[in-house]
């Protein structure tokens, strides 16, 4: 069957899209294996051996907790796991993915209370050490932080937001969303005090979308015995006494679990610390490359630059949205959207999972390309700059 029947195309399609990202052969040819029975003896050998090879990628020793859902679902179940109606919680809009954690907050009865950024920074950490200091009451039970923001390409520093809670000895959970940074940018739940850590399979771990995780700590699994929300399908409770053997207690993606084995294989095999070097070397290409360009990154601050993604800024009067459409219809090659306040304000290049130097520089050459039929104002050299850097850091 042809899934792409707008015309017929020679080659493959490019999508560099910040997620779903490309799934590599190897995780694929797992997938089609034939589905076994989920309560049989094999599934049990299966199922703890996915749990356990999970959390060196988190860089957590207790559980991780695999939800068959989208990242929404582990937002949600982060939520009614650990807090009760009426609770408030300190929420840091970064970009749109951390408006809409905010908007499921307020829909499931909690409070957050905002602080907001011009979506071209990460968290801003001595704001929320400013809130957490003037409640004395802590009346704020958790600090929701996205560590990397998809729609604006800022990453926040979560170690410096663990320092601001400790330096302020307030009890607040903290709750990260790793949806697009698992597995591309490094991360340490048990070292840098993350209660609950949100995550996705259709970004770094290289995976189609469908599955959802949350590494939980001590302190959050104390939470959830007191914790009111709602909660069935999310519940933590039987999710863990099912894991104890390696079964779940509902059916579970089986085949999804198979194609997560074999990625968890192939992080490992590269090394995890490897892995992080390869994002932030393709993302610092491209960086170069929009420089080159005469563009500008969407993130203002250089020392929260995404290693997972380029957000691109267009100049004033031009569409990105036209941009992209004409990429798409000349190139056969998808590119991230502006998303919220920025809709036709920038687009979005993703480097992220199964990717290597030619990837790149293949999305790169679109894009110049692009550029110049969408009559975009630009340099010419992007590419070149870009591969100069990566023949020069192999």
């Amino acid at each position: 069957m042809a899934y792409f029947t707008s015309r017929p195309e020679n080659g493959r399609h490019f999508l560099q899209i910040p997620g779903p990202t490309n799934v590599p052969d190897r995780v694929l040819r797992a997938l089609d294996n034939p589905t076994m029975d989920h309560r049989g003896p094999d599934f049990g050998v299966l199922g703890k051996r996915v749990l356990e090879k999970l959390k060196p990628v988190f860089g957590a020793k207790g559980p991780v907790i695999i939800f068959p859902a989208s990242g929404t679902g582990a937002w949600e179940a982060a939520l009614v796991n650990t807090l009760s109606p009426g609770d408030t919680v300190l929420m840091c809009e970064t970009g749109w993915f951390a408006h809409l954690w905010r908007e499921m907050a307020e829909r499931l009865g909690l409070k957050p209370r905002l602080l907001e950024t011009d979506w071209r920074q990460a968290a801003d950490v001595p704001a929320i050490e400013a809130a957490l200091r003037a409640d004395k009451g802590h009346e704020i039970k958790a600090v929701c932080v996205v560590h990397n923001e998809t729609s604006t390409g800022c990453t926040s520093r979560i170690d410096e937001v663990r320092k601001a809670l400790d330096a302020t000895g307030h009890p607040a959970l903290l709750l990260v969303d790793t949806i697009s940074s698992l597995g591309s940018i490094e991360y340490k739940h048990d070292e840098w005090g993350v209660d609950v850590t949100v995550a996705g399979s259709q970004k770094g771990l290289m995976l189609p979308p469908g599955l959802s995780f949350n590494a939980v700590s001590e302190k959050a699994l104390k939470a959830s015995e007191t914790a009111k929300l709602p909660r069935s399908f999310w519940d933590w409770k039987p999710m863990l006494a099912s894991n104890a053997t390696g079964y779940f207690p509902y059916t579970p993606a089986t085949n999804m679990l198979y194609a997560l084995d074999t990625a968890m294989d192939m992080l490992m095999e590269e090394g995890l610390s490897n892995v992080f070097a390869r994002h932030d070397r393709h993302a610092e290409a491209t960086r170069r490359a929009v420089r080159a360009w005469g563009l500008e990154v969407q993130c203002a601050e250089p020392r929260h630059y995404s290693s997972a993604l380029t957000a691109v800024r267009l100049p004033e009067g031009h569409s990105a949205n036209a941009l992209r459409a004409t990429i798409l219809e000349r190139f056969d090659m998808s590119l991230g959207n502006g998303l919220g306040r920025l809709n036709d304000k920038v687009f979005r290049i993703g480097h992220l999972g199964a990717f290597n130097d030619l990837s790149l520089l293949g999305t790169l050459g679109g894009v110049e390309m692009g550029l110049r039929l969408a009559g975009v104002p630009h340099e010419a050299g992007g590419v070149k700059a870009a591969m100069d850097y990566l023949s020069g850091n192999a």
